[in-house]
């Protein structure tokens, strides 16, 4: 069973919902709803943080989102099993840039061939290092050793800082139950689908060709479907195209006027986001939320970027997938602040609103592509304008999971 949409960016959303809510009682209350866990128990062995050279500048931030299908609770029937555990199948990295001008969902696949580090739970555990294993296996080994789904997101984010050389500034866990609570709290998001969907694996996922509302626990089955009928090739790069465009969909529903005028709205829809997160100490504090999300406030869909760390198959592990030297540049440019896109071999780049912290520059943009992988069959997404079909004025259709997006590009038409 896969975790996919219960990492939709709820702390990008919640924020910018938090922003408008405001209201020292309300953030107080909110926060009451988190579990956290402290960030100290990963040592000082962490990368460098690269500071903006202009004094002026904001500080970027990095934040690893996790789902989490833990078998416990309200998450135990829709998680489909009763296996004791609990596992992250899906990994996105956001990156704010310091002057708050752009927001980057970087994901990582599931089964990227990675070594892990040896890393400490909460009760002092030490976890051995693993090699040529699933990317995966760091929350799955954090959680055994320590037994708490926090245990798990630390593993993770070390490892995360390890493969990337970025720093981590935080962490946030979401389950299936939020997620499914946090889609029916703003009414549903609106998906495309270009042929008629069955997965018996996602709790019978049946879904005709064309536009749809889906509600809370089918918006999380559409988005955890993996094999069966109009699903592509059934491989995890397939449905992190589909986690991507339900991401972009949540995102322009929760930013429309529709919620955010809506202080009832907003609110229910806070609550259910902060009642189903883990997060460090830090960033769940009252300060930390309320100050992330005024920094956030003016965040649109359109400055909103979803892409996947560039891979090809692995020709050992054949269902395994190994990061190209591409990822390298990408890191290199989250580490720096740089946008996406940012060539180092360009002849010539504008400066960024956000240049890098060792004085290099780039060209804004929607950022690099992210998955071309092996000779497969890459993600096909779900959102975007729903009425009318591409003319030779329309927008570049993009592809999700295999190129970059923003949460205001077109990736499906339903006619």
């Amino acid at each position: 069973m896969s975790s996919a949409a219960r990492t939709v960016a709820m702390v990008l959303v919640a924020a910018v919902s938090l922003a408008t809510v405001g209201g020292v009682a309300a953030v107080t209350q909110l926060t009451g709803n988190i579990e956290t866990a402290q960030m100290t128990v990963l040592g000082p062995d962490r990368p460098k943080i690269v500071l903006p050279k202009d004094p002026n500048a904001g500080t970027p931030m990095n934040i690893v989102i996790m789902g989490s299908d833990s078998r416990g609770g309200d998450n135990r029937d829709l998680a489909g099993g009763e296996d004791a555990g609990a596992r992250s199948d899906t990994t996105v990295v956001m990156h704010i840039s310091g002057d708050r001008s752009r927001i980057e969902m970087i994901s990582i696949p599931r089964d990227s061939t990675v070594d892990v580090p040896s890393c400490t739970t909460e009760d002092g555990t030490t976890t051995p290092e693993l090699f040529g294993t699933k990317f995966n296996a760091a929350f799955s080994q954090g959680v055994q050793a320590g037994g708490t789904v926090a245990d798990g997101a630390l593993c993770t984010v070390k490892t995360v800082e390890k493969l990337t050389g970025v720093f981590m500034d935080g962490f946030i866990v979401v389950d299936f139950a939020g997620f499914s609570s946090m889609v029916d709290a703003v009414g549903g998001v609106e998906v495309c689908v270009e042929e008629p969907i069955y997965s018996e694996d996602a709790n019978h996922l049946s879904l005709d060709a064309g536009a749809h509302t889906l509600k809370g626990v089918k918006a999380l089955d559409y988005a955890r479907a993996r094999k069966g009928d109009g699903l592509g090739d059934g491989t995890d790069l397939g449905r992190i195209g589909r986690q991507q465009e339900v991401m972009a969909s949540l995102s322009r529903k929760v930013l429309s006027q529709e919620v955010l005028t809506n202080p009832a709205k907003s609110l229910n829809f806070l609550k259910a986001v902060t009642q189903s997160l883990t997060m460090n100490e830090e960033l769940a504090s009252i300060d930390g939320l309320a100050g992330l999300a005024y920094s956030m406030r003016n965040v649109r869909p359109d400055t909103i970027t979803f892409m996947t760390v560039p891979n090809e198959y692995d020709p050992v592990q054949t269902a395994n997938v190994i990061w190209t030297d591409e990822a390298v540049q990408l890191w290199d440019n989250v580490k720096h602040d740089r946008p996406l896109d940012f060539d180092p071999d360009a002849p010539s780049a504008d400066a960024s609103p956000s240049a890098s912290g060792d004085g290099e520059s780039a060209e804004s943009g929607t950022g690099h592509a992210g998955t071309k992988a092996g000779t497969k069959d890459g993600a096909e997404g779900t959102s975007g304008p729903t009425s009318d079909s591409p003319s030779p004025d329309s927008p570049e259709i993009k592809q999700a999971g295999e190129e970059a997006f923003t949460g205001a590009d077109t990736t499906k038409v339903c006619g």
